[in-house]
């Protein structure tokens, strides 16, 4: 177990590049009928993009623009932002104690409330 003093170590993260000359070359890019708003050009045509990158199995799709091209950018650009968020080392998190002062404020609340909630009560000399 470790103590607030000692480093805790970080799992072994693979680092995958998110260059566009590196993602072209590790994805796989299939298109497809995208289907939805956009007339005959966007249900006729192959205009959907599917990116799969294969060291690490994270898939993308890009289907909101009737262009090819630039759905195949927006794949890209997403595969790049997960890769990235994936990759991303995160802050461990420390245990904390509330300070003396925040557990006397919390005491007097219910203190309070408890007043209240004894204020609520029937009042004395009142007959039903």
């Amino acid at each position: 177990m470790a103590t607030n003093d000692e480093p805790i170590e970080q799992a072994a993260v693979i680092r995958f590049p998110t260059d566009r000359e590196s993602l072209e070359r590790d994805c796989d890019v299939e298109f497809f009928v995208a289907g939805g708003p956009g007339g005959q050009h966007r249900n006729k045509v192959e205009t959907g993009v599917r990116l799969t990158h294969r060291p690490s199995g994270l898939v993308v799709t890009a289907t909101e623009r009737r262009s090819q091209s630039a759905n195949r950018e927006a794949a890209f650009e997403r595969m790049a932002e997960k890769l990235e968020a994936r990759q991303r080392i995160r802050k461990p998190r420390r245990a904390t104690k509330p300070s003396a002062a925040a557990k006397q404020k919390r005491i007097q609340e219910k203190k309070k409330t408890g007043e209240r909630k004894k204020a609520r009560g029937k009042m004395k000399g009142y007959e039903d």
